[in-house]
């Protein structure tokens, strides 16, 4: 399997500092590359999609068919790019990766489209902000296996049907509703990703620690798990840094206690929130009585974009139960009140009211 990762092909000069960035986020990536697992025998957790895929892979190897293209939406970091390489190891085929703010021009679709070969799989991360142009290029691709082409100005304007080979489309997206129903019902395929449970993340987490060659204990793995807000990618990042913790403290395994007492410092308490989550909590508290409260109330006294709040931060809180969402605004639960060690019955009374 060859993986190709398509980049804006018309980049602007950069500077040196800007050259320095480029080459520490190529470093991240290498780590991350390396550690992906490359088949669904090593890739921990999501069963019920890992089941409906190996299904539809062994239907599409036994009609000798690409499959049918493939919609993933879920929370970020949960292994949606991961699967399309899994996807095209398993089928055998080549994968070439892109995002969608990368095909700013139809040309840049285009380069993409006519150079796959028969069964290969075209991966579009972040599929819901394809531009207009882009987008209506992929239907006859997708349906047809074809390409239309407009060549020429005026009363010189003619189309042009170019054949495709049959393809595999993977669109990833944190953000299915986004999508325009034309696009999303040329998908024969629309699987959700979840978050994980601590102990799958904690299985995780071993597999990754032995890739790095890192000693680390079961329940040193599940204090870094539960700490991990249900993503892989979160879980993996705390690894490398609890990593760094026992390295310069000079111990040898991670243990529980260590895991801990790393995570702690960087701010990520037992329950997986860090200092902007309990910022937010707080806030909406202390300022406004637990709510009900706008997003951009919230976003103006924390001093946080309103959109990294609803799209970073506001996910996890919903999902452990600790804000709900009303037709008023956003309320601070009562479980929220107690993680915060905001108990009495002064702060409780004011919930109760809501």
């Amino acid at each position: 399997m060859t993986i190709h990762r398509e980049k804006n092909p018309h980049p602007k000069p950069e500077k040196k500092e800007r050259l320095t960035n480029a080459q520490i986020n190529q470093t991240q990536d290498n780590v991350e590359e390396s550690i992906r697992p490359h088949s669904f025998d090593e890739y921990i957790g999501q069963q019920d999609l890992k089941d409906v895929l190996s299904i539809v892979i062994e239907a599409a190897k036994t009609r000798k068919e690409p499959m049918d293209h493939l919609l993933l939406y879920g929370p970020p970091g949960l292994g949606k790019t991961t699967i399309s390489l899994i996807l095209a190891s398993e089928m055998g085929v080549n994968c070439k990766i892109t995002a969608a703010p990368a095909l700013e021009r139809p040309r840049d679709i285009t380069g993409l489209l006519v150079n796959l070969k028969p069964g290969d799989i075209l991966f579009i991360d972040e599929i819901h902000r394809l531009n207009r142009l882009t987008e209506e290029l992929l239907y006859p691709a997708m349906e047809d296996y074809r390409l239309e082409i407009t060549i020429g100005k005026g009363q010189a304007t003619r189309t042009r049907s170019i054949p495709l080979p049959k393809f595999t489309l993977v669109g990833a997206t944190t953000k299915v509703g986004a999508l325009t129903s034309p696009l999303r019902d040329r998908f024969g395929l629309i699987q959700r990703l979840k978050f994980y449970e601590p102990e799958e993340l904690a299985l995780i987490i071993q597999r990754t620690a032995k890739l790095l060659n890192t000693s680390i204990t079961e329940s040193g793995s599940l204090e870094i798990g539960r700490r991990s807000r249900g993503t892989p990618r979160i879980a993996n990042r705390l690894l490398r840094r609890v990593r760094d913790y026992i390295q310069v403290k000079k111990f040898d395994t991670i243990t529980q206690e260590l895991a801990a007492d790393a995570l702690d410092i960087y701010q990520v308490d037992p329950q997986g929130l860090d200092w902007t989550d309990r910022l937010i909590l707080d806030t909406m508290i202390t300022q406004f009585d637990g709510g009900p409260v706008g997003l951009e109330a919230i976003a103006a006294a924390t001093g946080e974009d309103a959109k990294t709040i609803e799209e970073v931060y506001e996910p996890y809180l919903l999902q452990i139960g600790y804000v709900n969402r009303t037709p008023r605004g956003r309320v601070v639960t009562t479980a929220a009140y107690q993680h915060l060690g905001k108990t009495g019955e002064e702060q409780l009374s004011i919930f109760n009211d809501q």
